[in-house]
């Protein structure tokens, strides 16, 4: 691989290196129907997709009438979990690119996440990437803000001991295009099209530098670079 002038990969995980959104957005679309808020799979997607579905509690109280309890969370959660154990595979072409990347960089690879860690950290192990990750997964759960705020993204540069300007940062939903962007870091969005990616029109406009479709292709973009 040719020198890379990034000097650290931070990674999404949800969409970027698993295809796991519409499986959380079925569990999803299943408790909210029984709220009484019926949402096809497109709309809930459209609605939540790349955010914290605790982050929208105010959203589902005012459509269901019923409030959002950490039990409620708890139970979402758990249903969850339990589709993404039985049916989750990882995004095409990433058991290739980011192997590939931890290789070039010495290891100075993130994954920055808006998702609470257990989720995280459960997803990487079930594709095998986890080993890759170790020690550097880090949950907008655990910062003041989630995104589309930049803290998740400068504070696993800044574990990483580099200037988030020298960071790339590949992100597929328009909330962590801005995040990724609002830290500093120069952006690139995945949008191989279908649902569970924002449009490449709109990663773009969220200011992501540069859209592509196949993320085996990615080590080769990020080498040549300029």
């Amino acid at each position: 691989m040719a020198a890379m002038r990034f000097e650290a990969i931070l990674f999404d995980c949800d969409g970027v290196l698993v295809d796991s959104e519409p499986i959380t957005h079925r569990v999803l679309v299943q408790v909210l129907g029984e709220r009484g808020w019926q949402l096809t799979q497109q709309e809930c997607m459209r609605i939540f997709i790349g955010k914290a579905v605790k982050d929208e509690a105010a959203l589902i109280e005012q459509r269901t009438g019923q409030p959002v309890t950490q039990e409620w969370l708890q139970a979402f959660w758990a249903r969850r979990n339990e589709a993404l154990e039985r049916d989750l595979v990882p995004i095409a072409g990433a058991l290739e690119a980011v192997p590939a990347l931890h290789a070039a960089l010495g290891g100075r690879i993130a994954c920055a996440s808006g998702a609470d860690r257990g989720k995280v950290e459960m997803q990487l192990r079930k594709v095998g990437l986890y080993p890759l990750f170790e020690g550097r997964i880090f949950s907008g759960h655990e910062m003041p803000r989630s995104k589309p705020f930049p803290d998740v993204y400068l504070a696993a540069a800044e574990a990483l001991g580099v200037d988030p300007r020298h960071c790339a940062v590949v992100e597929d939903t328009v909330t962590g295009v801005t995040a990724g962007a609002a830290a500093g870091a120069t952006v690139f969005g995945y949008s191989p099209g279908g649902p569970g990616h924002s449009p490449a029109e709109a990663l773009r406009a969220a200011g992501a530098v540069h859209v592509f479709e196949d993320m085996a292709a990615l080590p080769a973009l990020l080498s040549f670079w300029e």
